[in-house]
């Protein structure tokens, strides 16, 4: 038995001149359905709400501003769930509607709620779809386009692959769209290889402006947490069911044998920090190489205003980001601290090294 969490994107349920929006859902259903009759758990973590409200809504160009976009998702979620519902239960199974915002996640609780509740769905045979709580986000609709989403999602519940179904047939050196002689990248085996591919679609002003930077940064998640990644095209939705049958996609991002763990995870990709802790060179030294907790007596100075328990980013003596985690005490608590020289023997842990992960482990 495999947990499979699968994204699907907007441009694929769009539909083409070959099969309308319906077709698709109906045709990825019943590759679903196939794989979840022979044991397999599915979460399915799908866009195409704002699209499909604007088509129901008969508006011919999708809206710029945010209260637009947030209407005409409200409009599209509802018929997307109706899609899939009227889908599978061709094959007799439930669906689950799940929205989530990025804030969703901003506490450790909620992260661990997140994931009982679809592990319970999954052991009632039902199949969760996910998307982004697009009506009442207030981050533009943009958590990466559902996929920093399905690949947190499957941090979540620890999904064994993830697979990216998009509008191409796999990851190329540069955009072949633009050109004709990228060479198609087929493997990647590691986080260089993917951190070299990262950097350069941020150099790239065409390869990266649209959604391969979010599907890297997905696969960066997923992989960095022992979890396979594959990219396929999905516009022939039968593509699915090989993939689920044991195939593989245009492009696997291969595991790290060394994952960092949900925890670790969270407080790398989730938490947006509300301060930044400066600590010297020995402190430093201690967490980088003797995976050592941070203590107050190795703090420098404090910016930024937080409280107790909020996510913190921690940089060096030289002012290069060195990790981030969960601190013990309050801004205002260090900085009393450390004007009165409150050090000793017994310096209290500021940010224990169970909360605390390297910048090596962040996205980029």
């Amino acid at each position: 038995m495999k947990l499979w969490t699968i994204k699907i994107g907007t441009s694929l349920l769009r539909g083409s001149e070959n099969f309308d929006t319906e077709n698709m859902i109906n045709s990825y259903c019943r590759c679903i359905a196939i794989a979840k009759n022979k044991g397999d758990q599915v979460i399915l973590v799908s866009s195409g709400a704002v699209g499909l409200g604007c088509n129901r809504l008969g508006l011919k160009k999708r809206p710029i501003d945010l209260n637009s976009l947030q209407a005409s998702a409200a409009v599209g979620q509802g018929y997307l769930m109706s899609l899939y519902e009227k889908a599978m239960k061709k094959y007799n199974f439930n669906v689950a509607q799940i929205l989530l915002t990025r804030s969703d996640f901003e506490s450790k609780k909620c992260f661990q709620n997140a994931s009982l509740t679809i592990k319970k769905l999954l052991d009632w045979k039902v199949l969760p779809i996910i998307n982004e709580n697009d009506s009442i986000s207030n981050e533009e609709l943009k958590y990466g386009d559902n996929d920093t989403l399905s690949a947190l999602v499957s941090t979540a519940i620890s999904a064994d692959q993830l697979v990216l179904l998009t509008d191409i047939d796999k990851l190329y050196c540069s955009d072949p769209k633009t050109n004709k002689g990228a060479k198609p990248i087929t493997d990647v085996h590691n986080a260089k290889e993917l951190k070299e591919i990262q950097n350069k679609t941020l150099n790239d002003s065409n390869w990266g402006t649209g959604g391969i930077r979010t599907k890297l940064t997905a696969a960066q998640i997923a992989t960095k947490n022992g979890i396979t990644v594959q990219l396929a095209d999905g516009r022939d939705p039968n593509i699915l069911e090989t993939i689920l049958n044991g195939s593989r996609g245009g492009t696997v991002f291969h595991p790290s044998p060394k994952p960092i763990g949900s925890t670790k995870s969270w407080l790398a990709h989730a938490l947006h920090t509300q301060g930044i802790i400066f600590i010297d060179e020995g402190a430093s030294n201690a967490i980088q190489n003797k995976g050592a907790s941070l203590l107050l007596v190795g703090i420098n100075n404090v910016e930024g205003t937080f409280s107790a328990n909020q996510p913190v980013e921690i940089y060096n003596s030289k002012g290069n980001a060195l990790a981030k985690g969960i601190s013990s005490l309050s801004s205002e608590a260090l900085r009393y601290r450390i004007i009165n020289k409150q050090r000793s023997e017994q310096s209290p842990v500021v940010v224990h090294r169970d909360f605390l992960v390297l910048s090596s482990d962040l996205i980029i």
